[in-house]
């Protein structure tokens, strides 16, 4: 290192200045000292170690609320940051306002519509499986309803039940089975003469019989 002498006849002064290679000295405030020539490396070494400085310092690129704790009234506010890495870390302490003073009767509102009674305007069937549904409305007496009731899925067949009784025959049913006979003894005559011979009186009897048991 060359110095320049501040007379032409004054000898060169020795400085006291340990240079370091470039990236390796950190930056130092006292140089370069005064009334001593610049120095090239002295010069870089010391903007390098001034850029490292700058490129340490961390860069803020958000900040986050990490709580915010309500204590006692009359404890004086708080807030705490820290950073971390790049973010910005703040915690809140806010205290809770005292009790308000009671407040004055207000003045009363008008008396409503007088409610007479609840109606069912409608019950209506809706398909297995959908929302039961009602809506209300007041018309200003009444309080009205209508009601959307699903239906229950169809059930399984059960089993046979037990054999019931024989049922009774009908006069229709009994006129029908009938219908289809003879109804020609109705137009005979039946023998009103009796005779004078028992057996042949006898014989007329069971005619008689005869005919008016076929009549109907």
């Amino acid at each position: 290192m060359s110095l320049k002498p501040d007379a032409p006849n004054a000898k060169p002064q020795a400085l006291n200045v340990k240079l370091q290679p470039p990236h390796v000295m950190p930056f130092d405030p006292n140089l370069p000292q005064e009334n001593t020539p610049a120095d090239a490396a002295q010069m870089r070494s010391q903007l390098n170690g001034l850029k490292d400085l700058i490129d340490a310092l961390n860069v803020i690129i958000s900040a986050t609320v990490d709580g915010v704790n309500t204590i006692n009234f009359n404890e004086p506010a708080s807030a705490t940051v820290n950073l971390v890495g790049n973010t910005l870390h703040f915690s809140f302490d806010i205290p809770r306002g005292g009790v308000g003073a009671p407040g004055q009767d207000g003045i009363p509102g008008q008396q409503g519509p007088p409610f007479a009674q609840a109606l069912v305007d409608a019950v209506y069937t809706l398909d297995p499986g959908q929302a039961a549904t009602v809506s209300v409305n007041f018309d200003g007496t009444n309080v009205r309803f209508t009601f959307g009731i699903p239906r229950g899925n169809d059930g399984g067949t059960g089993p046979q039940g037990d054999q019931g009784p024989p049922g009774e025959v009908t006069n229709s049913a009994l006129a029908n089975a009938i219908s289809g006979t003879s109804s020609n003894t109705n137009a005979v005559s039946t023998l009103d003469t009796p005779f004078a011979d028992p057996d042949v009186e006898a014989l007329r009897a069971k005619l008689n019989e005869f005919i008016l048991a076929g009549r109907r």
